[in-house]
């Protein structure tokens, strides 16, 4: 009885095909909003700046780009650092290269470049499916990765490799480079979230989602009954390349400011945005954003517990992490393969009815 649709009713049929058609769910993402808007900001520090809050929000948009990809056109893929280091090299190069370019025009324009790139490496989803695939995605991590170890260009032929972000303000405010603001970096960064969240839940509601779930679902079926195998996939390809471009300029530009591409955008990360798609559940831009605060979470905790709390050494503490995270996804995906969003489904079914007995 805490969750319930009695009484909600709809007269028109654009009140009915909202985002959020139950006014509890309305009422719930607008307070978490509020909070995240007016009150977060001005109670944080930059401990929980740079530890929890900024890697949540860029791994949610890198999750929300890759769930379109595998969640919702059932296309996988094993690239997803080398596109984040597509989106990271775009940015360097439009900030040095625009010095009067807006922070948030390189962001943007940084996301287009990695969907023509995604779109590109896509092609041999029109062929090939299911495990050729990952390996057509893993090819193309390590090739990207291989380009931008190799081409000087690409870092401005520095003697180290590195590449590092310019300072850019927006609106008179620090945005990258030293010394910038912890509430500043964090609402910019939420600002996009919440904007391509936005923008993703009605792309998967609309025309174009249900052609994506139609090809995921059997595509041989879906071309019968009219759809185009070739537009949908790589539209499919090409947003979830925006999506995971934007998150990986975020991550150099905003969050770390200088990055070396083997290090940050390795095989490594595309698993870990993987995991987070998985845990959180495919198929759901809740999901994205639950599966990303777990991967980011878990970590700080046990960090915090082992280290800060037992005493333990910072070596013994790290592996051990390790150890526990992929115990802790063995588990969860054994007792709930269809991630969080499902247990999210099932409280709120649990909810409907209390107190009263299923």
């Amino acid at each position: 009885m805490l969750y319930r649709e009695v009484g909600d009713f709809k007269t028109t049929y654009r009140s009915d095909g909202q985002t959020f058609p139950i006014a509890f769910d309305r009422w719930r993402y607008y307070i978490v909003l509020l909070v995240a808007f007016c009150v977060v900001p001005f109670i944080i520090n930059d401990y929980w700046t740079n530890a929890v809050l900024l890697p949540f929000l860029i791994y949610a948009i890198a999750a929300i780009g890759l769930n379109i990809l595998t969640g919702y056109c059932g296309q996988v893929s094993l690239g997803t650092g080398g596109f984040m280091a597509v989106g990271a090299y775009s940015c360097y190069k439009l900030m040095t290269g625009f010095p009067d370019l807006n922070i948030l025009f390189c962001v943007l324009l940084s996301g287009l470049i990695t969907a023509l790139v995604g779109m590109l490496f896509g092609l041999p989803s029109l062929r090939i499916k299911g495990f050729y695939l990952a390996v057509a995605t893993l090819a193309a991590q390590f090739f990207l990765v291989w380009l931008f170890n190799k081409v000087a260009w690409f870092y401005n032929y520095s003697a180290s490799g590195q590449i590092n972000a310019p300072e850019r303000t927006l609106l008179g405010y620090k945005i990258t480079g030293a010394e910038t603001s912890a509430p500043v970096t964090y609402l910019f960064c939420l600002v996009l979230v919440v904007f391509l969240a936005i923008i993703a839940r009605n792309l998967t509601r609309g025309h174009l989602g249900r052609s994506w779930m139609a090809i995921r679902d059997m595509d041989i079926a879906a071309e019968i009954i009219g759809v185009n195998p070739l537009k949908a996939k790589l539209t499919a390809f090409g947003i979830s390349s925006f999506y995971i471009g934007v998150a990986g300029a975020l991550l150099f530009a905003v969050y770390l400011g200088a990055v070396e591409v083997g290090e940050v955008f390795g095989i490594q990360k595309s698993f870990l945005v993987l995991f987070m798609v998985i845990i959180g559940g495919l198929g759901s831009i809740f999901g994205s954003f639950a599966g990303a605060a777990f991967m980011v979470l878990l970590p700080v905790l046990l960090k915090n517990v082992l280290v800060g709390s037992l005493g333990w050494p910072t070596d013994i503490a790290t592996h051990l992490e390790f150890a526990i995270v992929g115990l802790l996804i063995v588990v969860f995906l054994i007792l709930e393969p269809h991630g969080l969003a499902q247990l999210w489904r099932i409280i709120k079914e649990k909810l409907r009815l209390w107190p009263f007995p299923h």
